[in-house]
Formats: C-alpha cells, sequence, structure tokens
C-alpha cells in the first residue's frame, strides 16, 4: 500500500514538472517556411472572383496536414476540415482576393500581374494583408495538427473568395456553408492593421466595423437650353442641393454619439456645355453601425431628395429614385465574451500590454456576414498589427489599400499564429 502511494505521488511529480509545449519553439521552427509561401503568395495576387491559383495553393496545403477539403464552394471557396475527437467546431476564416493595384513599394517580392479569366493581364496587388491572412492562417493549421494531442473538437477552416467586393460570405454561406458542414460553436477571423505596431493586436468587443451600404440616387428634371433654364428644371442644381443637404442628416439629425458617414463618391450627368439635362446620377456610401440608425439614414435621404425635387415644382412621376445595391456588407459584431476569450489567450502569447484597445472604423468587412445568420452564431474579428519598426514615427505611415503598403512580414506572422493558435486551444480545452 505504502509502495503504490509513493509511486502515485512520483507519478504527480513528475507530470507537475513535465513541460507544456511551447508553442513559441513550433512556431519560431516553421517561420522559414511561411515567410516563404507569404512572399510566394505576395508575388501571385489574383483579384476577386478570380482566386483559382491561390485557393488550389491553400487546398493542396491544407490536405498535406490530413484536412479533407470541399473546393470550388461558393465560388473559389474552400472548406477544410479536421476533425480530432468531440468537442467544440470552431471556425477561423481567410480570404484570399487581391486588389486591382499596381504596387509601388519597390520590394524584391513585390507583386506581379495576373490574368482574369477573359485571359488579359492586369495589375493586382494584395494591398489589404490577404497574404499575411493566409500564411498566419495556414500557420496556425500546422501548428494545431502538431499540437491536435492537445485538443478534442472540429476545426473548420474557410478560404473565401471575393472579400473586397463585399460578396464572398455571402456567397459561401448561401451556398449552405453551415448546413453542409455544421453550424459552428465560435467563428474567429483576423485583419491586418497598418497603425498597429507588429507584434501586437487590438481587439475591442460590440460593433467595431460599419455597415457598408452602396446606394444609386437618381434625380430628375426637365430638360432645356443652357441659355434659357427658366424653361425647364435643372436637375445638376437639384442634385448639388441634394448633395449639400445630405450632410446635415449626420450633423443635424443624429445623436452627436451616434456615428454614420453619408458620402457622394460620384456626380454624374449633362452632356454638352449648353444643354440643361434630363437627369443626374449620384453614388452614395452611407456607413453605419446599428441598423436602426442604418434604417433611419436611409429613410432621410429618400425624404430630403424628395422634399427638393418638390420645391422645385416637380410632379409625381419624376421623384427621386433611390436604390439600395445588394452589395451592402453588415456592421460587425464582436461578441463580449469571445472577446474577453482571445484578449486572455493573446496575452499567454505576446504579454498583457501588446493587447491593445482597437476604436471602431467606419471600414467594412464582409466576414461580418458570419455572425449575422439566423444561427447567432459568436463572432470575433480582431487587428493584427503589422507595422514595420523603419515606419514608426515617420511622416508616411501607408494605410491599407495604398500601394506603398507592406507589413513586417516575420514578426506580424509569428504574433499572428501564436495569438490566434492559443485563442483556438483555449476554446477547445485541454483533452480529458
Amino acid at each position: 500500500m505504502a509502495f503504490q502511494v509513493i509511486q502515485s505521488l512520483f507519478i504527480l511529480c513528475f507530470l507537475s514538472i513535465t513541460p507544456p509545449i511551447d508553442l513559441k519553439t513550433i512556431v519560431e521552427k516553421d517561420l522559414n517556411y511561411l515567410v516563404s509561401f507569404y512572399k510566394d503568395r505576395h508575388q501571385h495576387p489574383e483579384i476577386s472572383l478570380e482566386e483559382r491559383e491561390t485557393a488550389a495553393v491553400l487546398a493542396s496545403e491544407l490536405r498535406k496536414i490530413g484536412f479533407q477539403v470541399t473546393e470550388n464552394f461558393g465560388g473559389y471557396g474552400i472548406v477544410g476540415i479536421f476533425k480530432n475527437g468531440n468537442g467544440p467546431t470552431i471556425m477561423y476564416r481567410t480570404d484570399m482576393d487581391a486588389l486591382p493595384i499596381v504596387e509601388k513599394t519597390g520590394l524584391a517580392y513585390s507583386s506581379t500581374t495576373t490574368s482574369n479569366s477573359n485571359g488579359e493581364q492586369v495589375a493586382a496587388m494584395h494591398a489589404c494583408g490577404h497574404d499575411m491572412h493566409m500564411s498566419t492562417w495556414l500557420g496556425t493549421a500546422r501548428a494545431m495538427i502538431a499540437l491536435k494531442k492537445e485538443w478534442q473538437g472540429t476545426l473548420m477552416l474557410i478560404g473565401q473568395p471575393a472579400e473586397e467586393i463585399g460578396q464572398g460570405a455571402k456567397m459561401m454561406l448561401n451556398h449552405g456553408l453551415y448546413q453542409k458542414f455544421g453550424v459552428p460553436d465560435y467563428g474567429i477571423g483576423l485583419h491586418c492593421h497598418p497603425n498597429i505596431p507588429a507584434g501586437q493586436v487590438g481587439i475591442a468587443e460590440g460593433f467595431t466595423m460599419a455597415t457598408a451600404d452602396f446606394i444609386d440616387l437618381t434625380i430628375y428634371g426637365i430638360g432645356a437650353h443652357g441659355a434659357a433654364p427658366e424653361q425647364g428644371i435643372d436637375p445638376i442644381v437639384l442634385a448639388s442641393l441634394i448633395v449639400m443637404e445630405l450632410q446635415t442628416i449626420v450633423s443635424r439629425n443624429l445623436k452627436p454619439t451616434e456615428a454614420a458617414v453619408i458620402t457622394v463618391g460620384a456626380f454624374n450627368g449633362g452632356s454638352k456645355h449648353n444643354i440643361i439635362p434630363d437627369e443626374v446620377r449620384l453614388q452614395l456610401t452611407v456607413r453605419t453601425f446599428s441598423d436602426e440608425t442604418r434604417a433611419y439614414v436611409h429613410r432621410r435621404i429618400q425624404e430630403v431628395a424628395k422634399g427638393i425635387a418638390i420645391s422645385a415644382g416637380l410632379t409625381d412621376d419624376k421623384m427621386p429614385k433611390f436604390t439600395l445595391l445588394d452589395t451592402n456588407i453588415p456592421s460587425n459584431y464582436n461578441d463580449p465574451i469571445l472577446v474577453e476569450k482571445i484578449k486572455v489567450a493573446a496575452a499567454k502569447q505576446i504579454g498583457k500590454d501588446n493587447v491593445i484597445f482597437s476604436e471602431q472604423m467606419m471600414i467594412g468587412e464582409d466576414f461580418a456576414c458570419y455572425g449575422r445568420t439566423p444561427e447567432d452564431v459568436p463572432t470575433v474579428l480582431f487587428w493584427l498589427g503589422t507595422l514595420p519598426d523603419e515606419r514608426k514615427n515617420t511622416a508616411f505611415i501607408p494605410g491599407l489599400h495604398s500601394p506603398y503598403y507592406y507589413p513586417n512580414i516575420e514578426k506580424s506572422l509569428t504574433t499572428g499564429v501564436q495569438v490566434t493558435t492559443q485563442a483556438l486551444l483555449d476554446l477547445y480545452g485541454k483533452t480529458k
């Protein structure tokens, strides 16, 4: 009996001094591979809806490490599934598409041109960090496989097309993502941040990115000779008044604490110097956070436009036409409970001081769609700092979508893989 007690104590003592799995070492050993992968993806960008080779490369990488992969799911989307016993299902998304931009960084691994589906050569660049997203995603997948004895559950990896045009998430969801592969217990993703130093992450709860709506507003008038304006009703003048009045919706109709943006990005009308046209077309983008504010702003835009048209004496058949395009992106909502879990996980790897609060931004990200379905999946999209050391405290720090943007590759990759892997491990919990 005494021997058994001593033996049990010895085993417990041995287990207590067994060093934990060193995630940092795993990532460090894989870093050269991931850097090479990143540079290859950066050099071979593909724009939205053209992600054929990119998707094929990601699918191949997942298969090499044991994932079951479905390709061409909702466009060129891919879904990788790794079942590792009983436990939660967690979805981790990366986007894959690049932007139609000519790179001007001068880097040795600068982007090359790419061919579209018509065989035409077009300039493209990963100016929004999707190459870093993919590399971090792959690094996390490889780390999770290396640590598969440490967790139980199902890892669902999403390679999403067409984020830059706000359609890829909808394409995959409409194709039956949750119906075919199951509803995840959590959904996570990350996005590069050009102003947060590499080595840090930014995160916040609640609404973090805005709904991005695109609206066509057609203003009608009565055409006339430019020298006889009294014989018509000038839609250029009416549209100009509407543009100015729209700016008062945010400044005078909303609470000062309620954020919104109304931007007229295009003003098109007329054909010749001396002709008053029949119509003018405005193209707007509207950014809001809450659904209530969004609906209110849409209503006020229509009321302002109609009011000015009535004041000009136009008849009912010439009232402005409001068209909300179906390319809208919902606002991103970070689940507060999930945010706290990820903050704790991140602090384990990079220290509490490097997990910073990130302010709301008016840009849109269609990752939001994964959490805005009837299944109500808790999701979080956090920021990965990418600002290179040499650009700190300089006068020019290029933002996303800039032809001059580039990240600190090694530090960003290391941080992204460590934080995301630790977050997944914590969400799965220790194996029994």
